[in-house]
């Protein structure tokens, strides 16, 4: 049976704990500047291959699936990946290749001959269709990359995608020019609820709020 709204339908366990080998993510994504694809491959330990990549040709959306996987596909068998759970939410290409749907579309059937052989140099290798909210970072990719408008001749490193636990201006703190140390003006406002010379009101009211964090 199937939903017009695969993501509100679905009903199970996240996705990324439920296998616990390789997995690969694929999707596709088109817009007004162009149209983008992105794979990302997932090792047993959770380190992740993000790989995108810009189409300048024109294609349906199943195409741009299709692409997506291919690319995912050939990544995998570069890392000499032996078994591999495929992950994306087009249904269409999944029951495709699995032979459950058959289609006559000329510009689809190369692409599903092409994925068909290349199933074939894995040991082990299944698909697994999920809503669009767990293919997010696939998704992220083929948005990227469809955005980027990249000259022929330019040349776009690689993304840096990094985890900040603090905000960029935490345990900043200027050097005194008194020599006093940095919490001087909150102890004596916790001792003797007294503000510098030179402080304003608004300074003041600063000083008092940064007072009731410490003791």
């Amino acid at each position: 049976m199937y939903f017009p709204d695969k993501e509100v339908s679905f009903i199970g366990e996240y996705i990324t704990e439920a296998y616990d080998r390789w997995k690969m993510f694929f999707d596709g994504a088109a817009n007004f500047k162009g149209v983008g694809i992105g794979a990302v491959l997932v090792s047993e330990i959770g380190q992740n291959y993000p790989v995108s990549v810009k189409l300048r040709f024109p294609c349906t959306n199943n195409m741009e699936k299709y692409e997506a996987c291919i690319m995912g596909l050939n990544l995998s068998i570069d890392m000499n990946i032996q078994e591999l759970q495929i992950i994306g939410d087009s249904d269409l290409l999944e029951h495709q290749v699995q032979g459950q749907w058959a289609t006559k579309n000329t510009k689809i059937l190369p692409y599903l001959h092409h994925v068909q052989e290349l199933m074939k140099k894995f040991t082990k290798i299944e698909f697994k269709l999920v809503p669009s909210i767990q293919n997010e970072f696939a998704d992220a990719l083929s948005t990227l990359a469809s955005m980027i408008q990249h000259p022929t001749k330019n040349f776009i490193n690689p993304v840096s995608v990094r985890i900040h636990n603090q905000s960029v201006y935490y345990a900043h703190v200027e050097e005194e020019t008194d020599g006093k140390p940095w919490f001087n003006d909150i102890k004596e406002d916790l001792e003797k609820g007294e503000y510098p010379e030179q402080a304003n009101h608004t300074q003041k009211r600063t000083l008092g709020r940064l007072s009731n964090h410490f003791f």
